[in-house]
């Protein structure tokens, strides 16, 4: 599995119920974003970044490197995160845990869905998925763990999940 960093679907289920939020709304969401361009740009990353509620897109930004191909990734990942209500990257461990054609189970295109990882669930707790937060420009483990680095700090930030 070296393509998921050795990451199990347990791990990752783990990983996702430590991110839960309380709430997102649009100011929380756009905060997230405002998180992820200040990493991003603080450290030369050549990603985009994007926050969706939902369709919605509160906060996008494409920082300089990110080309025009990251909106392709993100949209591609957005809807597979929309889709399942979990990480992309989780999804794609739990396909190669079960050695599964993924895009065929779920009878979705690959043109349109993207399970590579940078594709992050914004989950509320009681109520599950809110929206979505997508790290497109990076290796895809390197794209997912800096979403969880992300929504890390967020939660830190609110005193949330400490």
């Amino acid at each position: 599995m070296a393509t998921t960093g050795g990451l199990s679907s347990a791990d990752l289920e783990r990983e996702a119920k430590a991110l839960e939020l309380s709430s997102l709304s649009q100011a929380e969401a756009i905060e997230i974003g405002s998180i992820a361009q200040s990493i991003g740009l603080a450290r030369s990353l050549p990603i985009a970044v994007e926050v969706r509620m939902k369709e919605w897109i509160v906060f996008h930004a494409s920082l300089p490197g990110s080309t025009p191909e990251n909106d392709w990734w993100i949209g591609r990942k957005a809807r597979a995160v929309n889709l399942t209500g979990r990480s992309t990257l989780h999804e794609r461990v739990l396909a190669e845990e079960s050695g599964i054609d993924w895009h065929q189970s779920k009878g979705v295109e690959e043109e349109l869905y993207a399970i590579h990882g940078g594709g992050v669930a914004l989950n509320v707790a009681g109520s599950g998925l809110a929206g979505v937060l997508i790290v497109s420009g990076l290796e895809q483990v390197a794209d997912h763990m800096l979403g969880v680095e992300i929504l890390t700090e967020f939660l830190a930030r609110k005193g949330e999940n400490l």
